[in-house]
């Protein structure tokens, strides 16, 4: 199978995860995420991030929320890793400003929680 497909499959998987999850079970942290999805090493979080990546620019192109959003950093600080933030400016669904991105996720997390 083709890096490119595995990925597109791992994708629709993250998808399916989060829309099913109970609400109490969001935000995920990427090694949730890839424990529940039965992912093992090597390079786990690094194919979550893939399939996340792919997954907000399916649905910055539909003009949906950023299922993406609900994936966070077990760092501690409730929000996304700085991938995310790049992706989500790349896609021009942020402002370029990183002063703007905390407030700007929150929102957007909240959106993706209501459309799943």
């Amino acid at each position: 199978m083709r890096s490119s497909d595995a990925i597109a499959m791992l994708a629709h998987q993250v998808r399916t995860l989060l829309i099913q999850a109970p609400t109490s079970a969001l935000p995920m942290n990427y090694q949730q995420v890839a424990n529940a999805l039965g992912l093992t090493p090597p390079r786990t979080i690094a194919r979550v991030t893939q399939a996340l990546e792919q997954l907000m620019e399916q649905d910055v192109a539909a003009g949906r929320p950023m299922i993406a959003a609900l994936v966070i950093s077990r760092r501690g600080d409730d929000i996304p890793a700085n991938g995310f933030f790049q992706k989500a400016v790349a896609l021009g669904r942020f402002p370029n400003d990183p002063a703007q991105h905390r407030r700007r996720y929150v929102e957007e997390r909240e959106q993706a929680l209501r459309a799943r």
